[in-house]
């Protein structure tokens, strides 16, 4: 563990360094000096809506299991990603599924397996309004051939899933032979956790509410998009709103990659390299990458220790969850 961390704090700073090799600095100041605060405002308002409406599908998907009342969702998912931006290694992942345990009757591995459905679909949904993307405008080969495999890997897992989901029962007793060779009493703490696991993939059944999580999933996407191409217009920059929709697509593969808490240098690059295909200058791409980071960082943040008195945990409780399926709510 404390080797991936310094892993991810290393190539950090391999990745600032990149970031800022070249810039004019006088001209990044300039350009910061410029910015206009009323879609500053709106650029704030639209990332609140786009949280609400992750929380929102993340209860659509948790029905099967259990309901819970918008406030709650939205304060574990507010906490949530606070979690996964503070923790190196992504590790913040796991803080989600052991909140809304303590906080439900849900078990923390079926939990997990809603995490894991939000993941499929937010792939599917980025790739498909790329697909859509390019009927409109010519990407670098690179970024097709890159959104192809992702679809793929994408379109597979949701089939992966619906397996799971059909033919449990075979699932299982393959995953009883694997682990055969293992203490009984571990081998049936993974055969329940892998249960519960796939409890959380209940909601793909249902193909109607399976169309609606699609549709959300889009939406979401579509707001950040939107979120994008409003700070676009506080810098001035004359981009087409196509522009915020590579951006986009560049950055969230570029924050996937584990690095320092808070995206430090992947975010900055990602932002720089996606702004370039629009011929965008280094330094003006870096002052808004700099002031993007900032914004959703801080909204992460204020959001999150707002909520956090409401919702603790450590990790040391997280492992023993994953080793036993214990908590408060048994």
């Amino acid at each position: 563990m404390k080797k991936k961390i310094i892993a991810g704090i290393l190539l950090s700073l391999v990745l600032v360094y990149l970031s800022v090799r070249g810039i004019n600095f006088d001209e990044t100041i300039e350009s910061l000096k410029n910015i206009k605060l009323l879609p500053v405002a709106g650029f704030v308002a639209i990332v609140l809506v786009m949280q609400f409406l992750r929380s929102y599908r993340w209860g659509v998907i948790l029905q099967p299991l259990q309901k819970l009342d918008q406030f709650t969702l939205f304060a574990i998912t507010s906490v949530g990603f606070l979690a996964i931006a503070a923790i190196p290694a992504r590790l913040g992942e796991f803080a989600r599924p052991y909140l809304i345990a303590q906080k439900s009757e849900i078990k923390f591995s079926s939990a997990l397996g809603t995490i894991f459905v939000e993941r499929v679909l937010d792939s599917l949904a980025v790739i498909s309004i790329m697909v859509i993307s390019l009927t409109f405008m010519r990407l670098p080969d690179w970024m097709i051939k890159s959104s192809i495999l992702f679809f793929i890997i994408a379109f597979l897992l949701l089939i992966f899933i619906i397996v799971l989901i059909w033919k449990r029962q075979t699932a299982s007793n393959v995953a009883r032979r694997i682990f055969s060779k293992l203490p009984e009493k571990l081998a049936h703490k993974i055969d329940e956790l892998i249960h519960h696991f796939i409890d959380g993939f209940k909601i793909i059944t249902d193909i109607r509410m399976l169309l609606y999580l699609l549709f959300l999933s889009a939406l979401i996407w579509f707001v950040d998009v939107l979120a994008i191409y409003m700070l676009f217009l506080a810098f001035d920059f004359s981009l087409p709103f196509l522009a915020a929709v590579v951006l986009m697509i560049v950055l969230i593969a570029g924050i996937a990659i584990p690095t320092a808490p808070g995206y430090i240098g992947n975010w900055h690059f990602a932002c720089i390299l996606g702004l370039s295909i629009f011929g965008m200058a280094k330094s003006e791409a870096f002052s808004f990458a700099v002031v993007y980071h900032f914004l959703s960082i801080a909204i992460v943040v204020v959001l999150g220790i707002l909520f956090m008195p409401y919702n603790k945990f450590s990790f040391k409780e997280i492992k023993a969850l994953l080793n036993g399926e214990k908590s408060n709510n048994g």
